[in-house]
């Protein structure tokens, strides 16, 4: 096997850079419809802000304002309108900033793509003279070989994706834990509020829901990573964290049993949304374990096989 000794390692190298421009051409494609769908949700969203814009507008001056003195509640109305218009400028700037993330993952994978592309026309170059060299020096096995010595490659290949795939899982599950710990101290507080916690207890719940807020943007960031990974190994998913209700800023301004009582609603609602999103990372991740294990059953068959095969007579 000497004699194809220097051919073979190019041919290693050259598949390496196919797999990998394989990789990267699936993460592309993945990237490019997540900002696909952000763009879309950002449209909408910024609709939403210029309408909450408008309605602090009307009540800095106008006829609602005049109404809104004459009713008494101006001052009232004109903290709910802010806050709401708080957070849609939030939301705003965080999908903005995912989009900007996002498009400069695609742009990075587009680079690498152009310099990964050639590898598989130098690939099925060498493959073909290598398999003119086994034709001709005719040796035992020796095509049995070559195809060995491809399925091994393509093996790998699978291997590290699978893997790339279970640690973008892993990553996904730790910051959802993060989201729910927040949500869950959130809780607590707001069954103490309902039960006359008083504005420390309202303080605490509130910066609870302004850190899982700030923790979900980074969890959708994780997921956005997760899905590009899954579609690799040939699984379409795309998590979405679920949207935090704008009220929960807008309902410390109106402090009472009702409004707690709902925030405490809303809250357990969304924490059960974000359990039932980690609970599908777990399971999705036990299929990768599954898959993992097979893929290196059968990597191990095909060492076995070239073992043998290379064994002197």
């Amino acid at each position: 096997m000497t004699l194809f000794s220097g051919l073979d390692e190019r041919l290693r190298e050259a598949a390496a850079r196919m797999h990998r421009a394989e990789h990267v051409r699936r993460l592309r494609e993945t990237t490019a419809q997540q900002i696909e769908d952000v763009r879309s949700t950002l449209e909408d969203l910024e609709v939403e802000l210029a309408k909450e814009e408008r309605d602090v507008a009307r009540l800095e001056g106008g006829l609602s304002a005049v109404l809104a003195r004459m009713l008494g509640n101006r001052e009232e109305r004109m903290e709910r309108e802010r806050a709401e218009a708080i957070v849609a400028r939030e939301r705003v700037d965080g999908h903005r900033a995912r989009l900007a993330q996002l498009e400069a993952d695609a742009a990075a994978a587009a680079a690498e793509l152009a310099v990964l592309d050639p590898a598989s026309r130098e690939y099925a170059r060498l493959l073909a003279e290598k398999e003119q060299q086994l034709i001709r020096s005719g040796g035992p096995g020796a095509r049995e070989l070559a195809d060995l010595g491809a399925a091994l490659d393509r093996s790998s290949a699978e291997l590290r994706e699978c893997e790339e795939a279970r640690q973008a899982g892993r990553g996904a599950h730790e910051a959802l834990a993060v989201v729910l710990r927040f949500l869950g101290s959130a809780r607590n507080a707001s069954t103490f509020d309902v039960l006359g916690g008083g504005l420390l207890a309202d303080a605490f719940e509130h910066d609870r829901l302004t850190s899982a807020d700030k923790a979900a943007w980074h969890a959708q960031r994780a997921l956005d990573v997760f899905a590009r990974e899954l579609a690799d190994t040939g699984i379409a998913a795309r998590p979405v964290m679920p949207k935090v209700d704008t009220r929960w800023f807008v309902d410390s301004f109106f402090d009472n049993i009702i409004s707690d009582v709902l925030k405490h609603q809303r809250i357990e609602k969304t924490r059960a949304e974000v359990k039932t999103l980690a609970q599908w990372v777990h399971d999705t991740e036990a299929c990768l374990e599954e898959r993992h294990a097979q893929l290196l059953a059968e990597h191990s068959q095909l060492l076995t096989r070239r073992r043998e095969l290379l064994r002197p007579a």
